[in-house]
């Protein structure tokens, strides 16, 4: 698992094509748009995402997120690391995020294309504890809970985007 210490994912099966999957995936602001809503893992909160006008789509590109919850700042900033159109794309954060329940992490998307009609979307993020003590203690509470939220809703918002309703993700899991 490399450096990170801590893994999140999920599998779900998508009815389109890696290449239409990618495609969606591959601007940043489908990937991130449950980051965007107001959620019960959010404390009822959401989070702007900014990114250069490319969406996220080069080796390089920066984007991240800034908030609040319940008054407190929150932000994040990140960069792609790694792009291999139509099969996976990775991004991982610049500096230590200003977030509750993880730290530093690297995110990534792969695609496989099934036997039948359909692919497997992975999406899965390798992540640390926060760095600060009352951060680090909500991380090892919750921090493994919303990873897998987070990963869960990327595959279920690209499945609603291609089937046209809520498909539940083959798997999540995480440690």
């Amino acid at each position: 698992m490399g450096r990170y210490a801590k893994y999140a994912e999920t599998n779900g099966l998508i009815e389109a094509s890696p290449t239409a999957i990618y495609e969606f995936l591959d601007d940043q602001s489908n990937l991130s748009a449950h980051m965007r809503q107001s959620s019960g893992m959010m404390l009822g909160s959401s989070m702007d995402i900014h990114m250069e006008p490319d969406q996220a789509r080069h080796v390089g590109s920066r984007f991240g997120f800034t908030g609040r919850i319940l008054g407190i700042p929150l932000s994040v900033e990140e960069v792609v690391t790694g792009r291999e159109p139509p099969i996976s794309k990775t991004w991982e954060t610049t500096a230590e995020p200003r977030l509750w329940v993880i730290g530093r992490y690297m995110m990534g998307f792969e695609l496989a294309p099934t036997a039948e009609a359909g692919t497997i979307l992975r999406v899965y993020i390798r992540y640390d504890l926060p760095a600060g003590g009352f951060t680090r203690l909500l991380g090892r509470v919750f921090g493994g809970i919303y990873a897998a939220w987070c990963t869960r809703q990327m595959v279920v918002d690209a499945q609603k985007h291609f089937d046209h309703q809520p498909v539940k993700p083959l798997k999540t899991t995480h440690s």
